[in-house]
């Protein structure tokens, strides 16, 4: 009988409070060229005792591979697993340094500026829905070193959850508060309604399934169908509120940014559930458009094409 598989939720990611800690105190005392050096071990440690992640990243690249072999010069086999696991403890990093310190605008670089120009002047509340490739506290960061913008990241686990609380400890000014969200219930619909009527920004991820698994539609995704939540798009149509996506992934020294347009309001007639296979598959097909050009900056370590359990 076939071992099921674990939700990704099981799978901490963000390593421990101390942990954290150490990261950012090893760059801040030796510069990121002496952490790398640390962080091979780290990631030849990872890969070795982590099946599921290092199974996961295989099948990732390798489906990469098959839908974009013009990027390849050869099939992706362990090492590039390695470089895969390398490149997200430098998002680590990365994250870190986001909460904590002064972005340098010279390290963005801007995709598609007259629609950022035209999103940072929106003044109204908005649903802001991005993913787990490359970094989104880039994102969260480049909106709060710009804008005098409330942010409210909404997470499905605790182990997201953990970390950006412990960030907001590093960074006490932050104006980011995190609500763990398992299931929208009224209460939290009233508040989330109350901040966007408030002009603030809602952060949620569109790229993992809720923890109980049972709210998912499956699209086409990377060749092959794949379950993607539908929570982003049923409080979008209760709140009626603008929604964007947004994406940055690091591409050598700087971050590749990008927003994208999704809704005026999203609109999902009762029982056309067609409409919202389509706002569903709208995000996988960015999400992939964005994956394509930075495959090692995928950092869902877990089999996200076979069901969950």
């Amino acid at each position: 009988m076939e071992k099921p598989r674990k939700h990704w939720s099981t799978l901490s990611e963000s390593g421990s409070y101390r942990g954290i800690l150490l990261m950012l105190w090893l760059h801040r005392r030796f510069g990121r060229r002496f952490f790398s050096v640390i962080l091979a071990p780290v990631c030849l440690y990872f890969f070795a005792v982590n099946s599921t992640a290092r199974r996961a990243s295989l099948d990732f690249l390798r489906r990469h591979h098959r839908q974009y072999p013009e990027f390849w010069s050869r099939p992706p086999g362990y090492r590039d697993v390695l470089r895969h696991i390398y490149s997200f403890g430098q998002a680590i990093l990365d994250k870190l340094l986001a909460w904590s310190e002064e972005i340098d605008p010279n390290c963005f670089l801007i995709q598609n500026q007259p629609v950022l120009d035209e999103f940072l002047t929106r003044t109204g509340g908005q649903l802001i829905i991005g993913s787990h490739l490359g970094n989104l506290e880039f994102c969260r960061g480049f909106m709060q070193r710009y804008m005098d913008q409330t942010i409210n990241i909404l997470v499905y686990d605790q182990h997201s959850a953990n970390f950006v609380e412990a960030m907001q400890k590093i960074n006490a000014t932050s104006r980011i508060n995190v609500y763990q969200v398992t299931q929208l219930d009224i209460p939290t619909i009233l508040l989330l309604q109350n901040k966007i009527q408030s002009g603030e920004w809602l952060f949620i991820a569109g790229d993992r399934v809720p923890v109980t698994g049972d709210r998912t539609l499956e699209v086409e995704f990377f060749g092959e169908p794949a379950p993607f939540a539908i929570g982003p798009y049923i409080l979008a149509k209760t709140l009626q509120c603008q929604v964007t996506l947004m994406f940055s992934h690091r591409i050598g020294k700087q971050v590749n940014f990008e927003v994208v347009p999704f809704a005026d309001k999203v609109e999902l007639p009762r029982g056309d559930t067609a409409a919202l296979q389509g706002y569903v598959q709208r995000y996988a097909a960015e999400l992939e458009r964005q994956a394509a050009k930075a495959p090692f900056q995928w950092f869902n370590f877990y089999p996200y094409w076979a069901k969950q359990s």
